[in-house]
């Protein structure tokens, strides 16, 4: 659980944009400040489809945790970088289909940490969940205080939602996932979807981002994506821009963002 952390405010910075309250502000939440929604705009004024990216990754995780948790029978999640909550989070997708699963979120920004109390009083009764302030660098440390809450002799959906482009290196990006999925059981599942560098508007908006005073984000191609799958069983359709995902729209639209799901053996 989150421990109150009297300096806390202090280490919000409002006139600095962050990464996690441009996207609040793009997913149309209101913990934001200005220079937040100022990035945001900014953004959006080369690539306009970054909204719809938005409003499509929280659709993304939606369809995945009820597939994880109504199909696969999956009763534990660690979301690793989960940003500011929203609307139909982690647990609460999860804990409808299944109310005594149990959930850890995973972040080190101060704001979401400031709202994490919050969010842990909307879990079931039968359920837990719970909140580890902790950079996704540092996977022994996530994995150490998750384990005070999951079972990892029992299957485990790990997600990295839109989260691994603030790390430029593909190599450490593929060590930070394995690492973690390495120290799960057999029929755990690695949730991962992020932006890629499939049309010059996107990668037009990642550089008016970090032109913006935002922290940069690295934009990779599907292939590079796939890498993080290695080993693991690709769960129907597979690596896909992430609206394709087993839609619930008939006329679901590709867009620069590619998620998939993996089972390990």
């Amino acid at each position: 659980m989150v421990s109150p952390d009297p300096d806390l405010a202090a280490r919000l910075e409002p006139d600095v944009p962050h990464a996690a309250r441009i996207w609040n502000y793009w997913m149309g939440g209101k913990d934001n400040f200005q220079a937040d929604r100022a990035a945001g705009d900014a953004v959006a004024e080369v690539y306009p489809e970054i909204v719809l990216m938005a409003q499509q990754s929280r659709r993304f995780l939606i369809r995945v945790v009820r597939h994880l948790a109504a199909e696969a029978g999956i009763r534990q999640f660690l979301d690793i970088g989960t940003g500011l909550p929203t609307m139909q989070n982690t647990h609460e997708v999860a804990q409808q289909v299944a109310p005594e699963a149990r959930i850890v979120y995973v972040d080190n920004d101060p704001m979401v940490l400031v709202h994490a109390r919050a969010l842990l009083s909307s879990t079931t009764d039968e359920g837990v969940t719970t909140y580890v302030p902790a950079d996704y660098h540092d996977p022994e440390t996530i994995l150490a205080e998750a384990a005070r809450t999951l079972d990892f002799d029992k299957p485990v959906a790990v997600m990295f939602m839109g989260v691994m482009g603030y790390e430029p290196d593909p190599d450490v990006v593929r060590s930070l996932v394995s690492r973690v999925i390495d120290a799960t059981a057999s029929g755990s599942h690695l949730v991962l979807w992020d932006g890629t560098d499939t049309s010059p508007s996107v990668v037009a908006g990642a550089n008016r981002l970090a032109q913006s005073g935002g922290v940069p984000y690295i934009l990779r191609s599907p292939e590079q994506l796939a890498s993080c799958f290695d080993g693991l069983t690709m769960v129907e359709p597979g690596l896909v821009p992430i609206p394709l995902w087993r839609p619930d729209e008939p006329d679901a639209e590709a867009i620069d963002a590619y998620g998939g799901v993996g089972r390990k053996p």
